[in-house]
């Protein structure tokens, strides 16, 4: 198997597998129609700390859940391929320190979901391409901009219905990490960006009718 397909098949496991495990929950939840909001994240509340561990896996509804998916295994996809050393260090204070500072700072109300996760890898994806300066980077932090741009109107409080809190300090960890982890994952140069050839005109081979054709 070549590097490529490693890269790709470990940028889709750890997100593939976490992505069914909220479905799991979900699915759990509608079938045997109970309700898992009380192990959502509760400020201030020593209750409230089994939150730091379970808040991202529990969602209000289907489509809260179908809306975070497609996010969720793109920028996991993202952040495995093209930063596979620093990843499996990124997707842990990704999924705790959110929580642990939104315990301590946030509103005394139950959130739940996993935009917190999701801000912060496209947070860490964007500036680990601002951070980096290199071609991969910036492409893939430009691709966020453009699909996910409008995210920045999520970290302010604008509707109380979210929380806006879980998306600040997501995106706070998200950069923090691209500032660490900055040394890992070198830009590898590519052949083609080395290779600069002078032609000499007297070097070319140039071939010509004898007579015009007109």
């Amino acid at each position: 198997m070549d590097i490529a397909k490693k890269k790709i098949i470990f940028g889709i496991i750890v997100p593939a597998v976490f992505l069914i495990l909220l479905w799991c929950v979900k699915l759990y939840e509608y079938f045997f129609e109970v309700k898992f909001i009380t192990y959502g994240l509760l400020p201030g509340e020593i209750s409230g700390l089994i939150g730091i561990l379970t808040f991202p896996l529990i969602h209000a509804d289907f489509n809260h859940l179908i809306s975070n998916s497609l996010p969720i295994l793109f920028l996991g996809m993202g952040t495995g391929y093209f930063y596979p050393s620093s990843s499996y260090k990124v997707y842990i204070p990704v999924y705790f320190v959110p929580g642990i500072l939104m315990w301590f700072f946030a509103r005394p109300s139950y959130h739940i979901g996993a935009s917190a996760i999701i801000y912060g890898l496209a947070a860490f994806i964007f500036f680990s391409g601002i951070i980096k300066r290199d071609v991969r980077s910036i492409t893939l932090a430009l691709l966020v901009t453009f699909l996910y741009g409008g995210m920045i109107w999520g970290v302010l409080p604008l509707d109380r219905g979210v929380s806006w809190e879980g998306h600040l300090f997501g995106a706070i960890t998200g950069i923090v990490c691209a500032v660490i982890f900055r040394k890992s994952d070198p830009y590898k140069r590519y052949d083609w960006e080395d290779e600069e050839k002078d032609y000499d005109v007297r070097d070319l081979e140039i071939s010509y009718d004898k007579e015009p054709p007109f």
